[in-house]
């Protein structure tokens, strides 16, 4: 049998050899992970990996069907932003109609820095992928519809706001690309298209939209630089676009619930130690018309900052 002090050696070795083995047992966890669809921005906020699309839902937020890319959402349109690969992104749609579709999602419109830190990406290029424009990464050499339709002709024939938002233009062969369908065209978060494609619309209360389109990177400002603020927060026309943000220090942290523009939809803002069921409890909702409207699997763990659709 060892003696006092060889068990006191031993068993000092042994704690030695237990603590070597903590920190990685009891490391701090990770911060959660953005949802599908989306890409961390250096774990300060969260962007849509891809140009949105919409889908037209009901009073209660359940899916309807998918909205036309080519044409504007009505009025009276329940629309909610999605983040999808492989389709054509929505056009003809104005800044607050995008704002609208971010926020039934759960999300919002990106802000100004927020929109350009994504692009930029580790290295704060001036493209997605680097300083230098390299031709074919972006869709950004295409075709003009408008041309394609009308020739030479001027005027409000061809620049006026229903020739602009034509259903055809984005039809057109070497106009708008589905998305990711540029595979090189890609941030150092994984965010694609943030040049060329479409423009996208940022929070700029005055109307501000960025990255240029298929036909222009280079007029307003070279790549992540290019900036439009020529029209007001109303307009829409074939070529502009947006994508969708969440978290960081726009979103509210309150963990309380708010009512939506047009009715019948609340969000709430997750707090830590919440659950699905019990947040559908409280609201008198249910965990399944939480997800749907949410755009979420219920099977995926809902973090603090998270924000909810609760339909009604």
């Amino acid at each position: 049998m060892p003696s006092a002090p060889r068990r006191l050696a031993i068993v000092a070795l042994a704690a030695l050899a237990l603590a070597a083995l903590l920190p990685a047992a009891q490391a701090a966890p990770k911060k959660p992970a953005c949802p599908a669809g989306m890409a961390s921005v250096g774990g300060r906020f969260c962007i849509d990996a891809f140009e949105a699309s919409l889908d037209l839902v009901d009073a209660k937020g359940r899916t309807l069907r998918k909205h036309s890319p080519y044409t504007t959402p009505g009025a009276d349109a329940r629309i909610v932003a999605r983040s999808r690969r492989g389709v054509v992104p929505q056009a003809h749609i104005s800044q607050e109609q995008a704002a609208a579709a971010c926020e039934s999602a759960g999300k919002r419109l990106c802000t100004d820095d927020e929109w350009l830190a994504a692009c930029r990406g580790k290295s704060s290029g001036a493209y997605p992928y680097g300083d230098e424009h390299e031709a074919g990464r972006c869709n950004d050499k295409g075709v003009s519809p408008l041309r394609s339709l009308h020739g030479a002709a001027e005027g409000l024939e061809v620049f006026g706001m229903d020739a602009m938002n034509d259903p055809r233009l984005n039809q057109i062969a070497g106009t708008v690309a589905k998305t990711g369908q540029f595979k090189k065209c890609k941030t150092t978060a994984g965010a694609f298209d943030m040049v060329g494609n479409l423009h996208e619309w940022t929070a700029d209360a005055n109307g501000t939209f960025r990255g240029g389109y298929y036909l222009d990177t280079e007029i307003n400002g070279s790549g992540c630089d290019y900036v439009t603020k020529a029209h007001n927060t109303k307009y829409r026309d074939y070529s502009i676009g947006f994508r969708c943000c969440r978290g960081g220090k726009a979103v509210a942290k309150n963990g309380g619930s708010k009512a939506k523009p047009g009715g019948g939809v609340r969000t709430h803002v997750v707090e830590s130690g919440q659950t699905l069921s019990g947040i559908a409890q409280r609201y008198g909702s249910s965990v399944d018309a939480i997800c749907e409207a949410s755009g979420i699997d219920k099977k995926s763990p809902i973090v603090p900052g998270q924000e909810l659709i609760i339909p009604e």
